[in-house]
């Protein structure tokens, strides 16, 4: 009886742990492809903030918040390039922004 056990064991064992390491293979997949849309998806927005306030020459309190938090989720993704250029760009316009209203 031990021994068909044993035996048991030894044959469901290793099916079980590649069952088990196909899941987590195909978890961190669907994790990969959402983090890089998400990305794609914060890029595009940054890039439409981008260039509607720098047209304006300003950027009201909110949007500005709303960019910073976006360009924050945007790096910890991976994200950088390009956007870290306008988050400048936006950073310089709103504390001309402030600095005309003291």
């Amino acid at each position: 009886m031990g021994a068909v056990l044993l035996q048991t064991y030894t044959v469901a064992l290793p099916v079980i742990l590649g069952y088990i390491v196909w899941i987590l293979k195909r978890q961190k997949r669907d994790r990969d492809a959402n983090s890089t849309g998400t990305m794609l998806l914060l890029r595009v927005q940054l890039i439409d903030y981008h260039d509607k306030y720098m047209k304006l020459g300003s950027i009201p309190s909110y949007a500005y918040e709303n960019f910073v938090e976006m360009y924050e989720a945007y790096h910890e993704l991976g994200g950088n390039g390009m956007v870290t250029k306008m988050y400048k760009e936006i950073q310089d316009l709103h504390l001309a922004q402030k600095g005309e209203q003291l």
